[in-house]
């Protein structure tokens, strides 16, 4: 098969009833509006329904000269920021890359072959990035697999709260597994690696209870179970071996108990300490209004996952104040001020978005949820779609850090008694080659967004969304480029230290 040979049709995915829905399911303080309405008036959205949601006023951006803090952790600092990266990669005047914009095209081309390859002109049928795809890789439903073997009695709201307890701790689990590193399904045998296998890896625990307290009810994730959580436990889990290593799994591990912590917070999470409990929290909140749908402000999102897990993220990252910032970094090319030490640091929250893209899709799906302002997420700056940018020439890195980065490859290759093959530049995620090529590369998926829906000559509402461009085009381009580009690794053309938190 070509590179660009269309692929067979998946099968459509079969829906989960249900009509028969008569009960909340849970334990919980808070009380959701919706706790009395039948599942079954939770289907898809219909064009009718989208045409009469009404647009509702989104918060200002923080005033980063007031609260730095509150500015670098809010969703708009991310392509703010960025942004002020990209004009400067523009000019050709980054201190690590060269850019040849002449590449751009390039890499817009081969984004919309990709999506045309694999969807032809049916490109409402997208799907917005999320976790649920992974699940469902090789065409086989499991999320739908899964929610049929519940009993009818589980209505749409418990469904959506045990999702999002799946998809919050698959997400968390979700950086960089490393090229060694495979998961052999338990119910199909079947060999799955990267992304994908540690979907699948995340969601056979989950069905087996590991995450969960209470015997009587595995398909859940509460406090008390990942308080139990231990390496060891993760390493079963994810079949990790001398010789099928994993990156980051310390890391990972770490992620997971401090999430069972941050689940105390009962504002939030409920009595039972879960993250589906979010669900209940955004439905009763007041910045949530009730439509024809149900109309979450994406800030309000945002600002319940930045401040409900902020305990999670590794406290030796970026400070101001003594507050730790998350997935936030300095950045040499950006301005600097003796007494705004803000104006130096690049947020990107890349696990944070994840999760919203994410849980964004269930609550979508299952809930007919609409999310205003869903546009204010970026692309996710992490290694395919980075590495798209890079392998299609747009970004070189240049002389003096390649060879830098390559020592560091060979020197960590030698110490882990791996060889080396297909050699590529590496570095650690604070390094400042790292923050600038995801600050560029949020701001180029923007400008690849108008391009791409340019070239498939889609304007108005037809136009893709960044989430459905990152699923169709960018995220899975970077993947196939480092296949062919690098076949007996498939790594992308710059390598990170994966700590397991951040990609």
């Amino acid at each position: 098969m070509g590179l660009f040979s269309r692929k067979q049709s998946k099968q459509p995915l079969s829906s989960t009833d249900d009509s028969k829905s008569i009960q909340s399911n849970r334990s919980s303080s808070h009380k959701s509006p919706l706790s009395s309405i039948n599942g079954q008036q939770f289907g898809m959205k219909s064009q009718n329904l989208l045409a009469e949601i009404p647009d509702i006023p989104l918060p200002r951006a923080p005033d980063p000269l007031i609260d730095p803090v509150k500015y670098l952790k809010s969703i708009y600092a991310v392509r703010e920021r960025t942004r002020l990266v990209l004009e400067t990669a523009k000019r050709n005047q980054l201190k690590h890359f060269t850019v040849d914009l002449g590449k751009f095209d390039d890499a817009v081309s081969y984004v919309v072959a990709i999506i045309k390859r694999d969807y032809g002109s049916d490109f409402a049928s997208i799907p917005p990035h999320g976790r649920w795809q992974h699940f469902d890789v090789g065409g086989r439903p499991r999320v739908d697999q899964m929610m049929q073997t519940w009993p009818l009695s589980i209505d749409a709201l418990e469904r959506c709260r045990r999702l999002i307890d799946l998809f919050v701790v698959s997400v968390l689990l979700d950086a960089g597994a490393g090229s060694k590193w495979q998961y052999k399904s338990k119910e199909n045998s079947r060999i799955y690696r990267r992304s994908e296998g540690l979907a699948v890896a995340s969601l056979e625990m989950f069905k087996a209870g590991v995450f969960s307290n209470n015997p009587e009810q595995p398909f859940q994730v509460d406090s008390e179970g990942l308080s139990r959580i231990t390496e060891a436990a993760m390493r079963k889990g994810l079949q990790v071996t001398d010789q099928n290593p994993i990156d980051g799994l310390e890391g990972r591990t770490q992620l997971l108990i401090k999430l069972s912590d941050a689940l105390q917070n009962q504002a939030i999470f409920g009595v039972d300490s879960r993250p589906g409990n979010m669900l209940d929290y955004l439905l009763s909140h007041p910045t949530t209004h009730a439509s024809s749908v149900p109309i979450i402000p994406l800030p309000t999102l945002w600002d319940l996952l930045m401040d409900g897990l902020g305990p999670i993220w590794p406290q030796t990252r970026t400070h101001i104040d003594g507050v730790p910032l998350g997935d936030a970094w300095p950045c040499s090319i950006m301005p600097s001020h003796p007494t705004h030490p803000w104006e130096s640091i690049v947020p990107f929250h890349k696990l944070t978005q994840w999760l919203c893209y994410s849980i964004m899709v269930p609550m979508t799906k299952l809930l007919q949820v609409h999310f205003a302002g869903a546009e204010l997420l970026t692309g996710l700056p992490e290694y395919r779609n980075g590495g798209l940018f890079v392998d299609t020439g747009l970004m070189t890195l240049k002389p003096d850090e390649t060879q830098r980065g390559l020592e560091q490859y060979r020197a960590n290759a030698e110490r882990l008694g791996q060889p080396s093959m297909e050699v590529v530049p590496m570095f650690t995620a604070d390094d400042d080659v790292i923050v600038e090529w995801r600050a560029a590369t949020v701001g180029f998926l923007d400008e690849l967004l108008i391009e791409v829906n340019k070239m498939l000559g889609l304007s108005g509402s037809d136009c893709l969304s960044l989430a459905q461009m990152l699923e169709a085009g960018s995220w899975k381009g970077g993947r196939e480029l480092a296949e062919v580009s690098r076949p007996n690794t498939k790594e992308p053309p710059i390598m990170i230290f994966s700590d397991g938190t951040v990609f």
